[in-house]
């Protein structure tokens, strides 16, 4: 049976099936004659649930790490959170009822108001509240809040592939990681707590999967007669987190060719794990920070396992793109804030919307253009709907009190349009301060894409901190080749002499006037060129995160004086 689901974290996992079924914590209703000490019940349940939340918190701070530790504490604030308790202990004093339900219904009513939001940060917090809920009501009941498992789960000493219809975060905190090889879902997000612990597990999981509670024996790899129903838990699965595809009794062909491919796999990854830790470090000792582009949130993870120093292009346009409208302040501020948190302090540095050309948004509403490469598009939008761009500074200056935040403006092509920026920094910065919102200072600094920077960028330097070329603009601007022009491709050279040396003068002006100087651009990934980019003296590579390692691994063959 192949079915197929949305892809959380890539890898390839072969292996029993164990189907995580929750045992219900059914709560009647009935009449309480003595309503103060129903609410003395409740708060007694409430004192012990936090008790046990400040434990998970110490468990997950040394399996996961302080930021996913943290929805433990984000609990226990909502186990205090006044709007809660007073719903449940009015609700225990007006209609006399028992602790249990009016946990229960108060539960309910918080999670749908959640689930009703149109952020979706505060969406996920809907399953955060009927966790919290279901523990107090476990304590309540004499459960002890700890939530079981019916069926065979994990019971054996061979690893499984989990399936759940969602887990919350004090049941993936309770589970005994080394027996689990996946995780696959029926619902869930990419930024759910499952998902989250399984970037940090470095597993492939999938969520959005509707998988079936048995099979037909005709499923089964063996193609026994129809008649039968068998039950999945304990079945044989593949999860092939790349393609989002899970195998339930796949056939021995299918079989065979993951395992060859889990083989392939394995070896990549000890292969990365060999250069994981070490220095980028030339043989001669030279050395450059070596960063990762990301396209949204989600990328993190993978920014991490490939041992990133940090996020060289954060490419913030995807919230606008995959928006119907104008994304709101909040909901960019918690896509940077959690990219800022997840990087533990390292730098992280975002580049401002750049749309246009090919990337559209349709409520922009963006005349078509005969050459939109060359048209209306990315700083000059911001500079001209300047509502939008104080929009999205405001976010990420907000973000940057909880790391190290660096901002980096595209498509620039004159000091006047650097100036402008700065006179509306300090507008952003003037207002938060007048708000008493807290943020950092960070270091500015503007993408080389254009001829006309780099021909200027001595000027350019003088009112920046760092400049990141971007390759793939450059060089079609250099040598009037659209990239995309498919019947060009065989006089489309990045090696161009003409696109060397301009790199080679960007490092020498922006190290004169004391700017530090990178690539993002897809040419920083080419190893063949790296020994090329170190001689002529580049600070930082921000590469995917796939080729972190490649070009670690390059690095350090390479030789500089």
């Amino acid at each position: 049976m192949l079915l197929e689901g949305k892809s959380v974290f890539g890898g390839i996992a072969i292996g029993r099936l164990s189907v995580y079924s929750k045992k219900d914590n059914r709560v009647k209703r009935f009449r309480v004659a003595d309503t103060e000490a129903e609410v003395a019940r409740f708060t007694e349940a409430k004192e012990t649930a936090k008790e046990q939340l400040a434990g998970f918190y110490e468990k997950a701070l040394k399996e996961v790490g302080e930021m996913n530790a943290m929805i433990f504490e984000v609990h226990r604030m909502m186990l205090d959170d006044p709007d809660y308790t007073e719903s449940v202990t009015n609700m225990i004093r007006a209609q006399g009822v028992n602790a249990e339900f009016a946990v229960a219904a108060t539960g309910d009513n918080f999670s749908h108001m959640f689930a009703a939001m149109d952020d979706g940060y505060m969406k996920e917090r809907a399953a955060d509240v009927k966790d919290v809920s279901n523990r107090v009501i476990g304590i309540l009941q004499g459960a002890g809040g700890i939530l079981q498992q019916k069926g065979k789960g994990m019971t054996g000493e061979e690893p499984v592939i989990l399936l759940a219809d969602d887990l919350a975060p004090s049941e993936t905190v309770q589970l005994d990681k080394s027996k689990v090889l996946s995780f696959v879902t029926r619902h869930g997000s990419t930024n759910s707590h499952t998902a989250i612990l399984a970037r940090t597990m470095n597993i492939p999981a999938l969520t959005g999967v509707d998988y079936p509670e048995d099979i037909s024996e005709t499923d089964d790899a063996a193609g026994s007669a129809a008649g039968r129903n068998l039950s999945v838990d304990g079945a044989m699965g593949i999860v092939d987190g790349y393609q989002g595809i899970f195998y339930i009794n796949p056939d021995e062909e299918t079989l065979l060719k993951y395992q060859r491919l889990k083989e392939e796999d394995e070896q990549k990854k000890r292969l990365i794990s060999e250069l994981k830790g070490k220095e980028n470090v030339t043989l001669d000792g030279k050395k450059i920070k070596l960063y990762a582009n990301i396209g949204g949130v989600a990328d993190v993870a993978n920014a991490l396992a490939n041992d990133a120093e940090g996020i060289g292009l954060f490419r913030s346009e995807f919230l606008y793109l995959e928006s119907t409208d104008y994304p709101t302040e909040e909901a960019q501020f918690t896509a940077y804030k959690t990219v800022v948190e997840n990087m533990a302090g390292k730098k992280v540095i975002i580049r401002t919307l750049d749309i246009g050309a090919d990337k559209q948004a349709d409520y922009f509403h963006l005349d078509k253009e005969e050459n939109p490469a060359m048209g209306y598009r990315a700083i000059r939008i911001c500079l001209d709907r300047r509502d939008v761009f104080k929009t999205q500074l405001r976010a990420i200056y907000r973000a940057s009190y909880y790391g190290t935040v660096a901002i980096m403006f595209p498509m620039i092509i004159s000091v006047r349009e650097v100036r402008q920026i700065k006179e509306i920094i300090a507008e952003v910065k003037a207002e938060l301060d007048a708000e008493g919102i807290p943020y950092k200072d960070v270091e500015t600094g503007i993408m080389i894409e254009t001829p006309a920077a780099v021909m200027i960028s001595d000027l350019l330097a003088k009112e920046v901190d760092f400049f990141s070329v971007g390759t793939n603009d450059l060089t079609q601007y250099t040598l009037a080749i659209d990239r995309q022009n498919q019947r060009l491709d065989n006089i489309y050279d990045s090696h161009h002499e003409a696109v060397l040396r301009m790199l080679k003068m960007v490092v020498d002006n922006g190290h004169r006037e004391g700017c530090w100087v990178g690539i993002c651009g897809e040419l920083g990934a080419d190893t063949t060129l790296t020994e090329t980019f170190l001689r002529m003296g580049f600070d930082e590579l921000s590469v995917s995160p796939s080729m972190v390692l490649r070009v670690r691994d390059a690095v350090r063959k390479s030789t500089v004086s």
